[in-house]
This record gives structure tokens, C-alpha cells and sequence, in this order.
């Protein structure tokens, strides 16, 4: 699992080792990685394998896929991402970089080697976080926008080219979440009391999963799931501004 030091990866890596599942936990930040690590060790009694790396960095899913070789990857979760808080001319070209790199090369990559595995083996799950805010472009969050309806699109894509091996790939689109990715340069619109729990998310997320044919997208929230299915039938030049004034109040 990848982002797993905090948020909705951590948690879900905490709900998934509540069940018995054995963990590789994936993330840059080392003291915040290796306390999720203890908290579960604490608490479950699974394996928990901790690597410590940038998936920002070019060659990240070799060199990843590479340290677990060996080890049966059933479940790959794709969770590691950042985000903008700016316009895309006001944004360093190098941190436009750096969320490309992880929001959509990283993943592709992983999702690439990790699922060709899956598939000599028979069987196994690729979730992929996407966004709600895939549904739609939105201003003043440009790339991470684009950047999630890429995940969309390709992970939806894949899930139907897996077809008949055993393999599934799921999209999860979560709203606003109380996490820390406003501390990574995205921005979280409206106020604290409307943003979900991680632990609400993930449980949504594992009922889903639990399910006999899951689906291939999951939006966390009632609200949510209305405004992922709306906004991309709502004429453009209506709703792309209203959702530029919401990410600006």
C-alpha cells in the first residue's frame, strides 16, 4: 500500500490488518510510516513490511516492484498522491512535475507490474484512489484534477482488459476527507464538519470490496456519489464555473 503513513492509506491499512492481512507499507515520510507500522503491530497480529521511498522519483515502481519481489502481492492499493493549492501559471513547474510523476506515472507503473503479477497468479485486487473531483475540470486545482480523472479513466479501462484473468481493478473516487493533504499542497474546500472520516471512508470502501462482484468504481458518501454522477451532465460552462467559485470560498 502506498501513502499508507497517513489518512485514508493508513487507516485503510488498519482496517485491512484488523481482517489479517499481512501489509507492505509504502510511503517517504520514515517516523510517521513506521508509527502506523507499531500501531498495528500492537494491535494485529500480521506481518508488516515497511519501505521507506519517494514515488515522485522516475524510476520508483522498478525499483519498488523490484524490493518486493518475492513477496505475493494479492492487494495493491495506490493511494500515494499530492495536490496543487494554486493556478497552474502561480505553481512551480517542478512540483507540477513531482504530482505527475506520482499521481500518474508511479501508478501506472505499479498498477502495470503489480497487475501482470496478479495475473500469472491467478487472482488479486489493483485499487487505485482517484477523486469526486475527477468528475469535472476544476479551476484553480487544474492538474490535481486532471491528474485524478487520468486514474479514473485508466484504471476504469484496465479493470475491463482484466477481464476473465481473475483480476480486478477498482476506482476509488473519496470527497472531501479529513486528511492531511492540505499539508501537501492540496486544497480541501467547505468547512471541517462537511469533510468524511478516513475510517468511514475505508469502511465503505471494504463493504464494497467485500461484495461478490465489486463494483469498478466506488464513491465514498451519498453526496458524494450524486455530485461524481451530476456534474459531468451538467452543461460546461455552468458547472465548471460554480465549481471554481466553491474552490475559492
Amino acid at each position: 500500500m502506498t501513502g499508507a503513513s497517513s489518512g485514508i492509506g493508513a487507516e485503510l491499512a488498519v482496517q485491512l490488518a484488523e481482517r489479517g492481512l499481512d501489509l507492505v507499507l509504502v510511503a517517504r515520510r520514515g517516523d510517521r510510516l513506521l508509527e502506523v507500522a507499531e500501531r498495528i503491530r500492537r494491535t494485529a497480529s500480521v506481518d508488516v513490511t515497511v519501505i521507506l521511498m519517494d514515488l515522485s522519483e522516475p524510476d520508483a515502481a522498478e525499483r519498488l516492484h523490484t524490493r518486493t519481489h518475492g513477496l505475493r502481492i494479492h492487494v495493491l492499493v495506490n493511494n500515494a498522491g499530492i495536490g496543487t493549492d494554486a493556478d497552474v501559471i502561480e505553481t512551480e513547474a517542478e512540483r507540477l512535475d513531482e504530482l505527475l510523476r506520482l499521481n500518474v506515472l508511479a501508478l501506472t507503473g505499479l498498477s502495470r507490474r503489480y497487475g501482470a503479477d496478479m495475473v500469472t497468479n491467478g487472482s488479486g485486487i489493483v485499487v487505485n484512489i482517484s477523486s469526486v473531483a475527477a468528475a469535472i475540470p476544476t479551476p484553480h486545482m487544474a492538474v490535481y484534477s486532471a491528474s485524478k480523472t487520468y486514474v479514473y479513466s485508466f484504471t476504469y479501462a484496465l479493470d475491463v482488459e482484466l477481464r476473465g484473468t481473475g483480476v480486478r481493478a477498482i476506482t476509488v473516487m473519496p470527497g472531501t476527507t479529513r486528511t492531511e493533504f492540505g499539508a501537501h499542497g492540496g486544497r480541501i474546500p467547505g468547512p471541517d464538519r462537511m469533510h468524511a472520516a478516513p475510517a468511514d471512508v475505508v469502511a465503505t470502501i471494504l463493504r464494497a470490496l467485500d461484495t461478490p462482484e465489486p463494483p469498478s468504481v466506488i464513491v465514498p458518501g451519498t453526496a458524494n456519489a450524486v455530485t461524481a454522477a451530476l456534474l459531468p451532465r451538467l452543461p460546461r460552462g455552468l458547472a465548471v464555473p460554480l465549481v471554481a467559485r466553491a474552490m475559492r470560498a
